[in-house]
């Protein structure tokens, strides 16, 4: 058995094989050995020194010797922890690493194998096998004697043993069982019929001797084991002993090493533990100092939240809440006095929230209900600029929306504003009569409605501007929240690097002491406390030295943007963009709401009528203010509203069908009056045709009358040719002129006003179809007949009018869009309709003429005197028709018709020849012919511009066969 650490060697004396302690040998002394490895040298134990030398813990601290180790070797080797420790000596001694280890062969020693053993174990193994086989045939005396005398004593023993009743051998004997005890002393055999008898007596004393003699029995036995194992018992008595002694000797050894170490603690630990407990009592005095000084400034957190909330301060107020809760749940959590103040500060900020909404509200109501005219466009910039801060750092992104609610009524008050103050200029209108402003505004003259239209317009521009500068000071804000958020965001992905040194203490209090300037300051902009923060650090600093002063200033930026930036309340990026996206629709919706009250003034104007009975000068001043408005509030607001110009389209719609209508009936009369004689062409009208032809198609200003102005002329001159007209033709120019002049003043009406133009062409054309072509003169005029005058007169008008289809053609393509071309089209069947028209009447002269030859050339016969009465009336009847044309046509038609009629003349002669039975035969027939025909060509081609016409009069002869 391994002794315990330190013990002192035994020697075992005497024959009993106990082991005693030597108490009088000296202890022997060791020399120092080299330290191992796996043994601690702080705490030196061991027998090696007397009990009166015990351990120094200071002199002899570096010194360690075998005695020092706290267990022996083999407790050291044998480690309970490995598994199979007790599989050979060596594993069982030094433990299991010993036979795992390798050991390099030596190179010096031969490698030995056991072929070397092989002669040696061929030449014992027969001695070895008789010695095994005489081992078993005749064993050891000593051990024959011993097993036999251990046999013969466990055999009596054992019979002795049975002869105890088995009832005492059971585990759960016990006497206080009544069976038991009746067993064990059966009452029965001594409970007579009377008294004590002296049966009963001996019964008594031999069930006495019966349980001494089981007792001894069991006490021989007993004393037969103990003397087996009486060597193993006194030794163990012998160690109790021994361990007695060195229990004694170890607390005499702790009694001197507690004095010496209670000197040590006296001398030197007692006075720098002193210090060391000092400053830290210093250290948790200045903290208990500095968080009462929290605590005071916590305390009066609400004063000064409310002392911010008197200057409007919400941005203040807000951060301070944000502080004062952090440093509630961080550095005074648990403090019982504050155990309210949390939620009352929630609450707080609750009522900052209405109060920030309602206020914002009011300020809406304020900028947007205020006067127009000589005010800054941003009323209170810093008021809104913190109240828009403090919505958006407490996520309230619906005030856009408070604004919009407030924006809708303050338009509706500018109508109304307006149209009373135009009423009380006007003295025709009793207010207290008629009440509604849709009705006052129907009582008004045009002049006086446009002038209010033309309010209405300004101050809704004005609005307008001061909704965008406001909008445009909400946007920055949300612009500069955004790019704070991102520089932060910048900010926390630098500060995500290995942080620099800093020194332990200088961070923390200057945090702390930057957290006490911003709660304790008693200014009321928060910037203030900021500033104030940044000097104490900066004055810190620079006592301290260069290197403390970077971690100090880095430090308190941090703080400082921990404290403005809001990053757990600030709305995220997406939201931001939202809200910015959100001002820009706002300001889409005021252009919106301006352009629907407008539309409400303008609808109420013409809910009886009104403005389609103005003139095309009254409408056209309307178009224009309209289109100009519209054009204003776009370059404004980026928004092409359509509220307005849809008003104004249905409007222009029922002007067109009115201005249409109008010139359509007008038109009508004038043709129904015409008596299609040739007109004098005023000189307005030649200047008017002259700046057609200079690209100008829009009407001239009306001259006034003057002393030296033009006489009429006969002809129209249009690009050096003269135009014989009748005055409806004059009055058809101006009149399409003032279609081109509204289209010009009106471009959203261009499809609408060509489609009238063409109907009103159309119409002259019919109309004067009918009245020249189909006689409707006659009847409607008074005329007695249509000459060939008025037919010439009809072609050259519906020629002029054919030469300035294209020109309106041209100038309606420039005011319509790529996809409204195809109304185009209206313009060619026009100009077809008046081409067949131009023809039908050539045709008409034409067979005018051919009826009068008919008539005259059936009566002629070939006989004297020549020229005959038929041709001399035939040329007389040639020379009218070319007088009544020549002066209207010019000259190539007049040629091209009068070729038309000689040809008829032709045609008619050479029957009545063929029908006389005169032949070219050069007879006396053929010769008196021949002189008419003369005749004939003679006076034809002295007529103006039909000399050089050759009339081919061979024709008129058959040809023989």
């Amino acid at each position: 058995m391994a002794s315990g650490h330190g013990s002192s060697p035994v020697s075992r004396g005497g024959r009993d094989g106990i082991y005693r302690k030597e108490r009088d040998t000296p202890p022997p002394r060791c020399r120092t050995i080299c330290s191992l490895p796996d043994v601690c040298p702080k705490e030196p134990t061991g027998e090696g020194r007397g009990l009166c030398e015990g351990p120094s813990v200071v002199a002899e601290y570096d010194r360690w010797t075998v005695y020092s180790s706290k267990v022996n070797l083999p407790a050291a080797l044998n480690d309970p922890r490995l598994a199979k420790r007790e599989s050979d000596f060596f594993t069982k001694t030094w433990g299991l690493d010993f036979a795992e280890t390798e050991v390099m062969p030596s190179f010096y020693l031969p490698n030995i194998t056991r072929e070397h053993f092989g002669p040696y174990l061929q030449e014992m193994a027969q001695r070895e096998r008789i010695h095994e086989r005489c081992k078993t045939i005749c064993p050891n005396k000593d051990d024959v004697d011993a097993v036999s005398s251990i046999t013969t004593n466990h055999d009596k023993s054992r019979a002795e043993l049975e002869q105890v009743p088995k009832i005492f051998m059971k585990p759960d004997f016990a006497l206080e069982d009544p069976a038991t005890f009746n067993a064990v002393l059966p009452w029965s055999h001594f409970n007579s019929a009377g008294g004590k008898s002296s049966r009963d007596v001996a019964s008594s004393k031999l069930l006495q001797e019966k349980l001494s003699h089981y007792l001894d029995v069991v006490e021989v036995s007993i004393a037969r084991q103990i003397s087996l194992r009486s060597e193993a018992f006194f030794h163990a008595m012998s160690s109790q002993h021994e361990l007695q002694d060195r229990l004694e000797e170890t607390q005499r050894a702790v009694a001197v090493l507690r004095g010496r170490t209670a000197a040590i603690d006296r001398v030197m630990c007692q006075g720098p533990l002193q210090a060391v407990r000092t400053a830290l009592t210093r250290n948790n005095c200045v903290k208990l100092h500095n968080k009462l000084k929290l605590m005071a400034a916590v305390h009066q957190t609400q004063p000064t939240v409310q002392l911010l909330l008197s200057t409007s301060e919400f941005v203040g107020a807000l951060e301070l809440i944000s502080t004062t809760k952090e440093v509630l749940q961080q550095e005074l959590q648990g403090i019982h006095s504050f155990r309210h103040l949390g939620s009352q500060l929630c609450e707080l900020e609750k009522l900052i929230d209405k109060m920030m909404v309602e206020d914002f509200s009011m300020y809406a109501r304020s900028d947007l209900n205020r006067s127009l005219k000589d005010e800054p466009l941003v009323l209170e910039k810093e008021r809104l600029e913190s109240l828009v801060f403090g919505l958006l750092r407490q996520r309230k992104l619906d005030f856009l929306d408070i604004y919009s609610d407030e924006m809708i009524l303050a338009a509706k008050a500018i109508v109304s504003q307006c149209v009373a103050e135009n009423v009380l200029l006007i003295e025709d209108i009793d207010t207290e009569v008629v009440t509604k402003l849709a009705d006052q505004m129907r009582l008004m003259t045009f002049p006086q409605w446009f002038e209010l239209l033309k309010t209405v317009f300004e101050s809704f521009l004005l609005f307008l501007q001061k909704i965008k500068a406001t909008l445009s000071v909400i946007r920055n804000v949300v612009l500069e929240v955004l790019a704070s958020n991102q520089r932060n965001r910048l900010l926390e992905e630098a500060g995500s690097a290995p942080p620099v040194q800093e020194a332990p203490d200088g961070p923390s209090l200057l945090q702390g002491e930057a957290e006490l300037a911003y709660l304790t300051h008693e200014g009321l902009f928060i910037s203030d406390a900021l500033n104030e923060a940044s000097r104490i650090q900066l004055s810190r600093a620079e006592a301290d030295g260069s290197d403390s002063a970077s971690g100090t200033t880095e430090s308190f930026v941090s703080r400082e943007q921990s404290f403005m930036s809001g990053d757990n309340m600030m709305p995220s990026d997406l939201e931001l963009n939202r809200v910015i996206n959100n001002i820009q629709e706002l300001l889409h919706t005021a252009s919106d709401v301006s352009h629907d009250r407008c539309v409400k003034v303008l609808t109420a104007r013409a809910k009886d009528g009104s403005l389609e009975r103005l003139s095309s000068a009254e409408f056209v001043c309307l178009s224009r203010a309209v289109e100009g408005f519209v054009r204003d509030t776009e370059e404004l607001c980026g928004r092409r509203s359509v509220s307005l110009r849809g008003a104004l389209q249905s409007q222009a719609n029922r002007f067109v069908h009115r201005f249409h209508e109008e010139r359509k009936t007008k038109l009508s009369l004038l043709l129904d009056n015409e008596r299609w004689k040739q007109a004098e062409v005023p000189s307005e009208f030649q200047d008017l045709v002259n700046s057609i032809a200079d690209g100008r198609i829009t009407l001239p200003e009306r001259k006034i009358p003057g002393p030296e102005d033009r006489k009429p002329t006969e002809f129209l001159l249009v690009n050096g040719q003269k135009y014989a007209v009748i005055g409806t033709v004059l009055l058809l120019i101006r009149i399409f002129l003032e279609y081109c002049q509204c289209v010009n003043d009106i471009p959203s009406i261009a499809t609408d006003m060509l489609t009238r133009l063409s109907d009103l062409l159309k119409h002259f054309n019919s109309r004067s179809c009918q009245l020249v072509l189909g006689a409707g003169a006659l009847q409607v005029v008074g005329l007695k007949t249509i000459t060939t005058k008025n037919l010439a007169l009809a072609s050259r008008c519906l020629q002029l009018v054919v030469h300035y289809i294209p020109i309106i053609r041209a100038h309606f393509e420039t005011k319509l869009q790529p996809k409204q071309f195809s109304v185009l089209r209206h313009f060619d069947h026009i100009t077809k309709d008046y081409n067949d028209h131009i023809a039908e009447i050539s045709a008409k002269l034409v067979a005018i003429m051919d009826s009068l030859f008919e008539k005259v050339l059936s009566k002629y016969e070939v006989k004297a005197p020549m020229p005959s009465a038929c041709f001399r009336n035939v040329c007389k009847q040639m020379a009218k028709m070319h007088e009544a044309i020549s002066e209207l046509l010019p000259e190539e038609q007049t040629q091209m018709l009068f070729l038309r009629i000689n040809a008829s003349f032709k045609l008619h002669l050479k029957r009545q020849l063929a029908r006389l039975g005169v032949v070219n035969d050069g007879g006396p027939q053929n010769g008196l012919v021949v002189v008419d025909v003369a005749f004939y060509t003679e006076n034809v081609q002295a007529l103006k511009s039909l000399d050089r016409l050759d009339l081919n009069m061979v024709e008129i002869w058959e040809q023989k066969r």
